[in-house]
């Protein structure tokens, strides 16, 4: 069950970073020398029969006290979120509802500021550091003590995005000035370094999104009172009001939003949020004088092609 979930996630990651791509299923190195790509369908819905298997042989309890090895939810988590790249709305809401359901697992936090800490009760699966004593990759490069930033930092345009009382940027935004300019990194793990025992691990899957894959399920269904109580549950936890949306659009439009400044910088789902919706030209053209669409797709390395006639 474990290998097929890790399958699965592989393939999913692959997919979405370098579009259509052989599934590899064998072991057989004759056989994978000689592997062609393939549609986008059909490697979906090999993950998701990946998944769903997994599901199947996955206990529901974890091993271990670390959520580090996936279980059945962790399975459950997945496959809601691949039927909701597919547009397939009722079964991402009834997926992301059997994570949700299981209140003994999975506790709504009462505060944002520890959902990035390894005992927090909303993770669903993450990753251990190599070794006792490290943190997150995470942590290490995005965290910068001075100006200007080494590598990156976060854009004015989604610091600008949050509201003031919006508790993410008091406590996932973090500013360092030169004392002319100003810039944030992203401040959701917390530890550049090594500590004494590990503190925080790498979260892959938690609670807020699933609650934000069946908002949007259910906005794109119809059912605007359940996709208003599920995007409360992740507004109000930032300490906003409930949201003002009314309409199918102004919800679903208010479900991207929520994606957007919940989600950042965690494993890419803004740039495939922006892919899956069809927006991603319209809204990185504007921001990035030389975006072309094959952007979209990172190339397939060249010693790759040359190894596979």
């Amino acid at each position: 069950g474990e290998a097929l979930f890790s399958r699965g996630l592989i393939h999913f990651y692959l997919l979405n970073s370098f579009g259509p791509i052989p599934f590899i299923s064998t072991t057989d190195y004759k056989t994978n020398s000689k592997v062609r790509r393939m549609a986008e369908s059909e490697v979906y819905a090999l993950v998701n029969k990946d998944l769903e298997a997994a599901a199947g042989l996955l206990p529901v309890e974890y091993i271990g006290t670390d959520r580090v090895r996936p279980n059945k939810f962790a399975a459950k988590a997945l496959i809601a979120r691949v039927c909701l790249y597919l547009e397939l709305w009722e079964e991402a809401s009834d997926n992301a509802s059997a994570v949700l359901n299981q209140t003994s697992l999975y506790k709504c936090p009462q505060s944002n500021e520890g959902v990035f800490l390894k005992e927090s009760s909303s993770t669903i699966w993450q990753l251990m550091p190599s070794r006792a004593g490290l943190n997150t990759y995470e942590g290490n490069s995005f965290i910068f003590l001075q100006g200007p930033p080494p590598n990156s930092a976060v854009s004015s345009d989604l610091v600008n995005a949050f509201t003031d009382i919006d508790l993410r940027k008091k406590n996932w935004l973090k500013a360092v000035s030169d004392g002319t300019t100003t810039w944030y990194h992203p401040f959701k793990y917390k530890k550049q370094s090594s500590t004494a025992s590990s503190v925080e691990y790498s979260i892959v899957l938690r609670t807020s999104e699933q609650y934000l894959i069946r908002a949007e399920s259910r906005a794109h269904s119809g059912d605007l009172i359940g996709a208003k109580q599920d995007l409360n549950k992740v507004r109000n936890l930032a300490g906003l009001a409930d949201t003002p949306a009314e309409t199918v659009q102004q919800m679903i439009d208010a479900v991207m939003q929520e994606r957007r400044l919940e989600l950042f910088s965690e494993f890419g789902h803004r740039f495939f949020d922006l892919k899956r919706t069809g927006r991603l030209d319209i809204v990185l053209s504007a921001k990035k004088p030389q975006w072309k669409t094959s952007c979209r797709v990172l190339p397939i390395p060249q010693s790759e092609l040359l190894l596979n006639s």
